[in-house]
């Protein structure tokens, strides 16, 4: 399995690790629940260090993005991040993915983990006009710094601004005496806080300066069990559950992301924009369990008179709320808020409701 720079420190912290997209990562130490609340209250500390990272740059850049990725990069200005998604040619999505606007003419993908080979080889493939790509991601470590506290810890450790980055953007600068990190504001918690990037060498540096900052915060490092609830709290999707290569970004509530501008020819866009203008099948929607019990990913769901009409994508017992939530997608006309609809859980048909997310307010 691949490590982190942090790996080691996981293991003797006590962590349970688990492979997790062909990384030897930190799924609990203290367990999920005390890590997801510590998170929503005060500050903890996630390794995402096995994230990918792809610079785009030269003046080819611009064009290129735009014929591979479903958003308008055109948008985007210098500091600013933008969600997004690359499409595949059957409809589904390749991956979903963040680029930061780092220059005019460089731009950084942040891609997700257990995609890292296909997407640089999708990359690659759809690089037809000689744009300079580069594959960062064995140089690059990640942590992502969350919660409302996580402000006051990380600015103790530079001189940044941190309330003047917005959400959605970033800014280059010195941390705990580390130069060039990439501080940047996008969060996968709904509770607010920061991630940063920065080379190998700076790791345990950055990794021990915060945790000595962060004590009177009663800083905790988290793992990937605690990361996964709260992103379904804040009714975000993930990779490999509510989004894959056969779920379209338009199925998946991501029209937002998914833009037609004149002379923005990207993969498979013919095929989005007749389902933006038609309409699809099935959607993604949020629902919370009426009855007790808890859903997960490939449970069926069903209408009140026992016909299938979905399945369940993600789910979980909330920490928060301590009921059963999940994500699902269904026929277009069992989305409506308030909607009753049945999870199969262990041959019991058990009633849940749709809401709209996110399940908990985000801070």
């Amino acid at each position: 399995m691949k490590t982190t720079p942090f790996t080691n420190i996981h293991i003797a912290l006590g962590a349970k690790m688990h492979e997790f997209a062909g990384f030897n990562m930190p799924i609990e130490y203290s367990g999920i629940i005390d890590e997801h609340l510590t998170v929503l209250n005060s500050v903890g500390v996630f390794d995402v260090s096995h994230m990918g990272e792809f610079w785009v740059k030269g003046p080819k850049a611009l064009e290129y993005l735009q014929t591979i990725t479903s958003n308008d990069v055109s948008q985007l200005t210098v500091g600013k991040i933008q969600y997004t998604c690359f499409p595949n040619d059957k409809g589904g999505i390749v991956d979903d993915l963040l680029i930061y606007k780092y220059e005019d003419e460089k731009y950084l993908l942040v891609v997700n983990a257990g995609n890292l080979e296909k997407d640089w080889d999708w990359c690659i493939k759809h690089n037809t006009i000689g744009a300079e790509l580069e594959n960062a991601s064995d140089r690059i470590a990640q942590l992502a710094v969350q919660g409302p506290k996580a402000t006051e810890v990380l600015q103790r450790l530079t001189s940044v601004n941190l309330s003047e980055i917005p959400y959605y953007s970033f800014v280059t600068g010195e941390f705990a005496g580390c130069k060039n990190v990439i501080i940047s504001n996008t969060g996968y918690t709904g509770a607010g806080g920061f991630e940063l990037y920065f080379y190998l060498s700076d790791a345990l540096t950055i990794w021990n300066a915060l945790f000595e900052a962060g004590k009177p915060e009663g800083i905790k490092p988290a793992g990937l069990g605690a990361r996964d609830t709260l992103r379904l709290e804040a009714g975000f999707c993930l990779y490999g559950n509510d989004l894959d290569e056969t779920t379209s970004p338009i199925e998946a509530g991501l029209g937002w992301i998914t833009k037609f501008p004149e002379g923005k020819e990207f993969v498979n866009r013919a095929e989005l924009e007749r389902q933006k203008k038609e309409g699809v099948t099935r959607k993604l929607c949020a629902f919370k369990m009426i009855d007790k019990g808890i859903p997960r990913h490939g449970y069926d769901i069903l209408d009140m008179e026992g016909n299938h009409i979905g399945v369940v994508t993600s789910g979980t017992m909330s920490p928060s709320l301590k009921i059963g939530i999940g994500m699902g997608y269904v026929k277009p006309e069992y989305t409506k808020i308030d909607t009753e609809f049945i999870i199969q859980i262990r041959n019991r048909n058990l009633k849940a409701q749709v809401v709209k997310p996110p399940f908990r307010e985000k801070k």
